[in-house]
């Protein structure tokens, strides 16, 4: 099976990149954008003075390896990053894209992860595994493997498939196994392509939204529906699968996509979801939503686990915002203003709180709260903590949950 996996990533390395294409871009996701791992690893108390090891097993083409690596460089970490990966032809075009950026902290290596051990390359603060494990024969010999070599203290941050809201794809992959057998990987592309323009309108995967990688290019077809194993995991799944290997789920992305009220509003129907634990209302919420196609979550110890979250607690935490432009969002606010958020699959209608505004316009990852709360103060004498914390609060729970807000502890040059 070995054989077969390196077969494909070697005819189809696997995301399609172009490495000219970081002359205009840095592709970024989930998991392992620094400020995402940095709140829900390692407490928001990353020291961004101190050196951090980290490996990308699986790289494929480079996209978590080259993300990590710039963004490490621009917050002057002394980083250095191991990608590992079966494949040849994606740690070409992975290099590739590392020297089109001068990117020198990146050691290619080409293997597997089932080979890992810690006499080998050492042990490492961050693992990032994406897209990996579901096509193991033993996803759970991967992830002991991955655990085999992290570090005290450290984490990982990992993508797996789930299988709801991947509806349509495996009854489609076992039709093409039945067309394709014994036919070269280009024939069964074609092969897939002329299927997929004749699919009848029930057809499940037809009608499933969520899926878009057989559109964009000839590898993502095939490791859509012409990979050589697949499975997916549920929530419960993906949580015995840690626990299994001595680790605990510290959080789902986006947070979201699991909270029940965010697919039923029936008071009553809530009610009975009272009482449950976090992981037992996400797995509710997966059956229901029917949404979510893939799983990413963050892993450590267990040991680990209490301080691995930032939470809103310490008036000395920054807030940072991702993916968005805070003072060109405020200036169109108004009190009682509602935020259109839309996520795969879950369209959100999110009333932001008064002073959200005046918020989001300085919160800029290095002012703390305690700070925020002395500007604000400047526009009303008489805001008294309490309400700012509960204003700041709510707006956290919104934007956190929606992947647009992050906590870090206070960095030197902060305020």
């Amino acid at each position: 099976m070995t054989d077969a996996l390196r077969a494909q990533y070697e005819a189809y390395p696997y995301p399609a990149r172009d490495p000219a294409d970081e002359d205009r871009r840095l592709v970024v996701g989930s998991p392992s954008h620094l400020d995402q791992l940095n709140h829900y690893v390692f407490g928001g108390r990353l020291d961004f003075t101190r050196p951090l090891r980290v490996l990308v097993a699986g790289g494929g083409t480079g996209d978590a390896t080259i993300m990590l690596a710039q963004q490490l460089r621009d917050a002057g970490v002394p980083a250095s990053i191991t990608c590992l990966d079966l494949s040849e032809a994606a740690l070409d075009i992975a290099a590739a894209r590392a020297r089109r950026r001068g990117l020198e902290t990146i050691t290619f290596h080409r293997g597997s992860l089932l080979d890992l051990e810690p006499t080998g390359f050492g042990s490492f603060d961050y693992i990032d595994c994406c897209g990996v494990l579901h096509h193991l024969e033993s996803p759970g010999a991967g992830l002991s493997a991955l655990t085999s070599v992290l570090a005290p203290g450290g984490g990982i941050g990992l993508m797996v498939y789930a299988p709801y809201g991947r509806n349509g794809v495996y009854p489609l992959q076992d039709a093409l196994r039945t067309l394709g057998a014994g036919l070269s990987a280009a024939e069964q592309v074609a092969l897939a392509r002329r299927l997929l323009r004749q699919l009848p309108p029930g057809n499940g995967f037809r009608n499933n939204p969520h899926l878009g990688d057989h559109i964009a290019s000839d590898a993502g077809l095939y490791d859509l529906l012409l990979h050589s194993r697949d499975r997916a995991f549920t929530v419960p799944d993906l949580a015995a699968l840690a626990k299994s290997c001595d680790l605990v789920l510290t959080g789902l992305i986006e947070p979201a996509l699991y909270e029940p009220a965010n697919y039923v509003k029936d008071p009553h129907l809530l009610k009975r979801l009272q009482g449950l634990s976090w992981l037992e209302r996400a797995a509710w919420a997966e059956q229901v939503g029917g949404v979510v196609a893939k799983h990413i979550g963050y892993l450590v110890r267990p040991e680990d686990a209490a301080g691995a979250v930032a939470h809103p607690t310490d008036p000395g935490v920054c807030p940072v915002l991702h993916d968005l432009d805070g003072p060109a969002l405020a200036a169109g606010l108004t009190p009682g203003a509602i935020l259109d958020a839309d996520l795969p699959g879950l369209a959100l209608a999110l009333p932001l709180p008064r002073l959200a505004g005046p918020l989001l316009a300085r919160i800029d990852g290095r002012t703390s709260l305690a700070a925020l709360h002395q500007h604000l103060m400047t526009l009303d004498r008489g805001l008294e903590w309490a309400t700012f914390k509960r204003q700041f609060d709510q707006l956290y729970s919104l934007l956190n949950g929606i992947g647009k807000l992050y906590l870090r502890a206070t960095a030197p040059g902060s305020r």
